[in-house]
């Protein structure tokens, strides 16, 4: 019997213009470029401007992966996007850039899971070449976090940033000696942390908030066995990773994990020091800036994983994009 195995064809990502260095959030609330640095690693971020969209971003991110792939448009049928800013209720940010893209005839489907929302997106697609429901798909994740954002919170808004990231994976035969590039992932969610993370329109004006402690606590204390444990369902050993992409959250998190996992010689992403927080896009965002300067071997396996809002999880491990 002949297996539907899934292969990262080709990433991308778009950011604004708009540079926006610590030293220009020292002039709007109490603080500075040491403690911001200090606290969570972050140097600048990149604002989008009141033309740029959840939408207008995605389509660049993913015109970018699309043309690299070596695809066209009429060869996409599954898009799949991964946002908590949307724009719109309906119609959906999937069609709205499947229409920019001249894509057509296939499923359009949004994911909302917060900061997890991108590994969420590539397990539905992964699953869906699995069962033979689509061939090649283009995963997205796109965020205008700046219209949620409070400007006057310190806690927050040193934080958030904008941008796109796009992944397109593809359908390949899994035999003997080629086994699928996109393990099975490993989710989860706790829903009695839901209140960590949140947006919501009857608190602080449907702005972003969250307990940034509870949050670092519980990613210092269970993130490291649950990334040991997506490796293991990949059937890898962590020191056999290339590389690793975290949700680009906190300087903190990030480092420290190689390390923890047994995993020392992976290059680690750390895009969170120029990109900030840009939730469900920081990892095909940090991903594809990544290799836009440090090529790996096409399938060399990288660990991806995510958290937040929910408070829900998601990791998988790929193999590094065959068209780079």
């Amino acid at each position: 019997m002949t297996v539907i195995g899934t292969r990262l064809l080709a990433v991308g990502h778009h950011q604004p213009a708009r540079v926006v260095p610590n030293s220009e959030l020292e002039t709007m609330v109490d603080t500075n470029d040491e403690w911001i640095q200090r606290r969570v690693g972050i140097a600048e971020r990149r604002w989008a401007g009141p033309d740029e969209t959840v939408v207008s971003m995605g389509v660049e991110a993913a015109r970018m992966a699309v043309t690299k792939s070596r695809l066209n448009a009429d060869d996409i049928d599954l898009v799949i996007v991964a946002t908590c800013t949307a724009q719109d209720r309906s119609p959906n940010t999937a069609s709205q850039i499947s229409l920019a893209l001249g894509i057509s005839g296939h499923a359009a489907i949004d994911v909302n899971v917060a900061c997890s929302g991108f590994p969420h997106a590539v397990a539905l697609a992964q699953q869906a070449i699995a069962v033979g429901s689509a061939t090649n798909a283009l995963v997205i994740g796109t965020e205008k976090l700046t219209d949620f954002t409070d400007f006057t919170d310190r806690s927050t808004c040193v934080l958030t940033a904008d941008g796109a990231g796009a992944f397109v994976l593809s359908a390949i035969d899994s035999t003997a000696d080629e086994q699928s590039e996109v393990s099975p992932v490993l989710w989860g969610s706790i829903p009695e942390m839901g209140s960590a993370v949140r947006i919501s329109p009857d608190e602080h004006d449907n702005k972003f908030t969250q307990d940034g402690k509870a949050v670092f606590r519980w990613t210092t204390f269970e993130l490291p066995e649950i990334a040991r444990t997506v490796v293991e369902r990949a059937g890898i050993e962590p020191s056999e990773l290339a590389a690793i992409v975290l949700h680009q959250a906190n300087l903190r998190i990030i480092t420290p994990l190689a390390a923890k996992i047994g995993a020392e010689q992976a290059v680690v992403a750390t895009d969170v020091t120029e990109s900030g927080n840009t939730s469900a896009a920081s990892i095909p965002l940090a991903l594809s800036k990544l290799l836009s300067t440090s090529p790996l071997p096409p399938g060399a396996p990288i660990l991806l994983f995510a958290f937040g809002g929910g408070l829900s999880y998601a990791g998988q491990v790929v193999g590094a994009p065959l068209h780079q």
